[in-house]
């Protein structure tokens, strides 16, 4: 397909948005909603796939249908291609000891494919490379401390950004992935006040996340809903499945500081979009099939694709995107996600795709419902 006829099968935002919106679309105080804490899930349901679902339609009528996440195969367009993230969370919470004595947790934030693309060999089986992560501990630790971890990773402070931001060298002695997994917790979100427990590790992972594919320091949550047992049902109905990779970061749970959303630095997240998607989505554009994201994540890995390259096309590289209400969308035609923070970068993605005052009138009727939020909450379909 030549990139002037692939423009054309990618349609405009189906809502017809104009290109200038009221400033109110890009004040930060626009995309606050009143959340009760108790509605914040702090733990996911008994059973996997039970949770609710709140049916949306992207434009036109705005009452929303309640279901459970299980009749999602009822609520697809025929033919519906899904792209899901099949990226792994790895445990990257750590817990050590100073020179002192005193304790100190490391979450480290750098994607691990990154870390070890960039390490260089030190001794036999002996590994560094620069990474960043978070360090919090009693004290005011400083630039050149080394700080253990088990007897095979050591964590060196090299320079102190910013809300507890380090930059480290990293050094370890045989399979890295191994240690962390052996050593690690799960780095729950910050909004979940309690420590990870044994089944957050198979709880906060989809069922479908790839062994090969780990390095996230989040779960892509959207997808924590499915079971295999809806996937069989998904293909049954003639619903696609594709799968891409993004890794995410913790800059996913980074809050917007200024009030202009247009000044707001997007973190960059780690991306491979392999080919066999691409094809598959541009075969579904083809045929006027809709494309459905599964998650905030998968939706910014398509969209970054397209806007680094000025098409969709195969891509292994770092996307920035940040979308918000007047920032065109030009892949996905729908989206499965859950309930996201108020005045989060999240929230800004889901009303560029439906619009601010439109998502949260769905927001509150959420609210309202006693829908849980967040990332063990229930889920929204954005419906074509």
């Amino acid at each position: 397909m030549s990139e002037n006829s692939q423009q054309n099968t990618f349609a405009k935002p189906a809502d017809g948005a104009a290109e200038k919106r009221g400033e109110a679309d890009f004040l930060l105080s626009s995309y606050n909603y009143d959340l009760p804490e108790e509605l914040i899930a702090q733990t996911p349901p008994r059973e996997r796939g039970t949770s609710r679902l709140m049916v949306v339609q992207r434009s036109g009528d705005l009452r929303p249908r309640h279901r459970h996440f299980a009749d999602l195969v009822d609520e697809l367009p025929e033919g519906a291609l899904l792209v899901a993230n099949n990226s792994r969370v790895l445990p990257a919470r750590l817990n050590g000891l100073r020179h002192t004595g005193g304790k100190v947790e490391f979450l480290l934030l750098s994607p691990l494919p990154a870390i070890l693309s960039r390490a260089t060999r030190t001794g036999e089986d002996a590994w560094q490379a620069e990474a960043e992560g978070l360090v919090r501990c009693g004290g005011h630790p400083a630039p050149g401390e080394k700080i253990r971890f088990g007897e095979r990773i050591t964590v060196c402070l090299v320079r102190q950004g910013e809300f507890g931001r380090w930059s480290v060298i990293l050094e370890w002695q045989g399979d890295l992935a191994l240690d962390f997994e052996e050593r690690g917790s799960m780095p729950l979100p910050p909004y979940i006040r309690r420590e990870a427990c044994e089944g957050d590790r198979e709880r906060y992972q989809t069922v479908y996340a790839r062994k090969d594919r780990t390095g996230s320091v989040a779960a892509p949550t959207a997808g924590l809903h499915f079971t295999p047992e809806l996937r069989a049902r998904l293909e049954a109905a003639g619903i696609g499945w594709k799968e891409l990779t993004l890794y995410v970061g913790y800059g996913t749970f980074s809050p917007v500081r200024c009030e202009d959303i247009r000044s707001h630095r997007m973190h960059g997240e780690l991306v491979d979009l392999p080919e066999d998607t691409v094809e598959a989505v541009l075969e579904a554009k083809r045929e006027g099939r809709k494309v459905i994201a599964v998650g905030t994540t998968s939706a910014r890995a398509l969209e970054g694709a397209f806007q680094a390259q000025g098409r969709l096309a195969p891509f292994q590289g770092v996307t920035d995107i940040f979308l918000y209400p007047g920032k065109p969308v030009h892949v996905i035609d729908g989206l499965v996600t859950n309930f996201h923070l108020p005045g989060s970068t999240l929230v800004m993605l889901v009303a560029a795709l439906m619009g601010r005052e439109r998502i949260l009138a769905a927001y509150r009727e959420a609210v309202r419902e006693r829908y849980r939020f967040f990332s063990y909450g229930d889920a929204m379909f954005i419906k074509p």
